[in-house]
């Protein structure tokens, strides 16, 4: 299933990217905000993109040169294997400047859940339609520790913690005593089905499969995800320039919650203008064509 990007003419609108600016893509993904971006620029300008997985990075890298016939003499464009927290770092040492507009998409491309070869996949899906069994990695980098070693290193209140914390999940002490019950555990399937079995059998009426809000926790525990997020929102006035803009897709509350409140926080202090008072959610019509849209929310502010 090809990359679908998420609220694709609602991030256009917001940003307003134009002929001559410096756009970073701090989350290329697929590549599929990123095309419609450049097609805004073109011929003129700079544009950054980073992604933590490298593999991802570099598919994209070649679709969209291929398509935009880059490099010419007139654009600039730079791709970096990074986390969009050293965004800062980044154009210090690249000797960039700061950028007109930043968008971060905190979702993961369909090809990271849905890879052709279950043995090179990362253990995002509890159930990846290649039909194998993918290791359980759910780190986007090679440089973090895989979840399989971390469900061996933490201990039961810890690992009842994080399922709470980051996954919300109300069952997080009995999923986390069964995961010690049954370690090592090597695969996402393997580690679905204890999840599965250790919840009631009515678990949420069925609208979401047991295992979804436990990965979703490790997932984000793995990669310092919300550490992440709010290292580069407080420091977005190095990142932008004066009238330059962020914006930001979550797809979980407690993503959108620490936007949320350094949004208003940073607004306090009269560092930003917030673009959204409240939080852009995908039309009916674009949930039916991508489901997986159903729950993003996009906020969005302006540098003062």
């Amino acid at each position: 299933m090809p990359h679908i990007p998420v609220l694709l003419n609602e991030v256009l609108e917001v940003l307003n990217p134009k002929r001559g600016e410096f756009f970073i893509d701090g989350t290329v993904d697929g590549g599929g905000h990123a095309a419609s971006i450049l097609e805004k620029m073109m011929p003129e300008g700079k544009f950054l993109g980073l992604d933590w997985d490298k593999e991802i990075l570099e598919k994209t890298r070649k679709k969209i040169e291929a398509k935009f016939q880059i490099p010419n003499s007139k654009f600039q464009i730079f791709w970096i294997n990074d986390n969009f927290k050293n965004i800062p770092m980044i154009l210090k040492n690249k000797k960039l400047g700061k950028a007109d507009d930043l968008l971060l998409d905190l979702g993961f491309s369909s090809e990271q859940l849905e890879s052709a070869d279950w043995r090179t996949g990362r253990g995002f899906s509890f159930n990846p339609p290649a039909g194998g069994d993918e290791p359980l990695l759910m780190t986007y980098s090679d440089s973090e520790r895989p979840v399989r070693e971390w469900l061996k290193l933490l201990k039961e209140f810890e690992l009842t913690r994080i399922i709470r914390e980051f996954g919300e999940e109300r069952y997080a002490q009995r999923i986390a005593r069964a995961i010690k019950t049954y370690l090592p555990i090597q695969t996402s399937k393997k580690l679905a089905e204890i999840i599965s079995r250790a919840v009631p059998k009515n678990y949420e009426r069925g609208r979401i499969h047991p295992a979804t809000r436990t990965f979703q926790a490790l997932r984000i525990f793995a990669n310092q995800e919300l550490g992440n997020l709010r290292n580069i929102l407080l420091r977005i006035t190095d990142v932008l320039n004066p009238g330059g803009r962020l914006a930001v897709i979550t797809f979980h509350s407690i993503e959108d919650r620490i936007i949320k409140n350094v949004f208003r926080n940073l607004a306090k202090e009269g560092k930003v203008e917030i673009l959204t008072k409240k939080p852009i959610q995908p039309s009916q019509q674009e949930v039916q064509t991508n489901p997986r849209s159903r729950s993003a929310k996009l906020r969005a502010l302006k540098i003062l």
